[in-house]
């Protein structure tokens, strides 16, 4: 017997799993850690708690198993955040987070001075707030000492790989998301790089995901209770290693993501771009390439309506009051914008609404409506994808929101297709394993790895009469945005 452990560097915590070669789960530990918002819109966290927490946990993972076994670790990580080392590899600053928005002015700078085509050529993307050059360009103009410093760019999970093994590293899926790759050739973007004033020296080597960067160094596997020669692969970016540990992989597979963003990853095996660029152009854990569709609000909306507007957390209850026969039926909407958007509309100012309340509206209409409204913003996703000629008949369902049978029933229907739940649905930490074991020859590729291990155990089809009441009321969705797109810059 082999184990694996697959770590989850998430935004508010880190989990990390134990598994052996047939995927079973021999352990799980999660470890939170803080996050900071210094000023308003900025979102940071220390590397330092980041390794605190992983290092503690793996030792925790490991109390009563045999450590002995364990042949490999792969990591998924939270994408985008900009981790800056010196000359000593010593920390700079805090990493500045997937979330942040301090960038509006770079992001302006870099898609319309610059200009969205040369972006897209050069990186197969255009820049988004959340991206990793638009925060170099913030901190060369706002931090021209630390900017000085920066002898490596990093992304955080690349930190974490950096501290078991001593290797600058990163995979592709990852680094596709910094706007500093060249993704069609799988190579750091030169102009890309002049134009931010680093160099490729200044960058991690770049690897597929499951090629193995390095072992773990002696000295930290006697620390963490590892033996010697463990193989840490490059890992991958959270929704890539969640894509892996769904199963989506190879040509035309999907998976739709309700966790606290929500994504539609729709992986491929040839690279292709969006022309409008409303989807990301990526490369993908398995080797080949994915597109993906990412709102920056998906499960949270809802945490956020039970959780500060109802004052419950009793999520499951609250549906309890929405019947089958409502469903189709709400003349309550509800814009999902309350962080600003990513895709399709890239709008940093676009913000949340209720649309349609009357003296009749019910708190049951309020919260379907913030259900279905985070369908339709999926579905907006969906429809460019769509355009592109790509047909999607199902898709896998994971992250929190999937747990809810109410939920599910709605986004099948929004975009009337059949969803299918994974067995396992560990997100990026069971993908993170998978690659670990290809990594170390368990599985000759990731999509053998998948095809092993991931089984489907349930699936939602939608209803054609239901799929037919959502299409109405898409259609009439779909209006709002745009109605209300020049008033968001004045509500600030």
């Amino acid at each position: 017997m082999a184990y694996y452990i697959g770590i989850d560097l998430g935004t508010s915590a880190v989990k990390l799993l134990l598994t052996d070669e047939t995927g079973r789960i021999a352990g799980s530990v999660t470890k939170e850690y803080p996050l900071s918002f210094p000023h308003p819109g900025w979102s940071e966290q220390s590397p330092a708690d980041w390794w605190e927490a992983v290092s503690s946990g793996i030792r925790e993972l490991l109390t009563g198993q045999d450590a002995a076994a364990v042949r490999g670790i792969g990591c998924g990580g939270q994408m985008h955040g900009l981790v800056a080392l010196d000359e000593n590899d010593a920390v700079i600053r805090p990493a500045i987070l997937w979330n942040d928005g301090r960038t509006a002015a770079e992001v302006d700078y870099l898609n319309n001075e610059i200009g969205r085509d040369r972006l897209s050529a050069c990186t197969a993307n255009i820049a988004f707030a959340g991206f990793t050059a638009p925060k170099i360009l913030w901190l060369r103009k706002n931090e021209p000492e630390n900017f000085r410093r920066i002898a490596k760019i990093m992304l955080p999970k690349d930190y974490i790989n950096y501290m078991l093994t001593g290797v600058h590293c990163c995979d592709y899926s990852d680094a596709s998301g910094m706007l500093l790759l060249d993704v069609a050739h799988k190579r750091w973007s030169k102009e890309m790089l002049e134009l931010c004033a680093i160099t490729e020296a200044q960058m991690p080597r770049l690897f597929e995901s499951y090629e193995a960067a390095g072992e773990v160094k002696p000295e930290v596997a006697a620390a963490l209770g590892l033996p010697a020669g463990v193989k840490v692969v490059a890992g991958a970016g959270d929704n890539a290693a969640a894509a892996v540990g769904t199963g989506t992989v190879g040509e035309g597979a999907c998976n739709i993501s309700l966790g606290t963003s929500g994504t539609i990853f729709i992986s491929s095996e040839r690279f292709g771009v969006d022309p409008n660029n409303a989807l990301h152009s990526f490369a993908h854990a398995d080797g080949n390439y994915h597109l993906m569709g990412c709102m920056l609000s998906a499960a949270s909306c809802n945490k956020w309506f039970c959780d500060e507007i109802l004052k419950t957390s009793d999520y499951a209850g609250e549906q309890l009051g929405i019947g089958a026969e409502q469903l189709g039926n709400n003349h309550v909407f509800f814009l999902p914008y309350l962080m600003g958007e990513r895709s399709p509309i890239n709008d940093t100012d676009a913000r949340g609404t209720f649309t349609g309340l009357s003296m009749d509206s019910t708190r049951a209409d309020m919260l379907q409506a913030v259900l279905e409204g985070v369908a339709f913003a999926i579905r907006d996703s969906f429809e460019v994808a769509k355009g592109l000629g790509i047909t999607i008949d199902s898709s896998k369902l994971c992250g929190g929101g999937a747990r809810s049978p109410l939920w599910r029933t709605i986004l099948a229907n929004v975009l009337n297709i059949t969803l299918e739940l994974p067995q396992t649905e560990e997100g990026p930490g069971y993908g993170g394993a998978m690659l670990a074991m290809v990594g170390c020859g368990e599985y000759g590729s990731v999509a053998e790895c998948a095809a092993a291990l991931v089984k489907v155990t349930a699936s939602v089809a939608p209803d054609p009469a239901l799929a037919e009441r959502y299409e109405a009321r898409y259609q009439q969705f779909r209006r709002i945005y745009p109605a209300l797109k020049n008033l968001f810059p004045m509500l600030k």
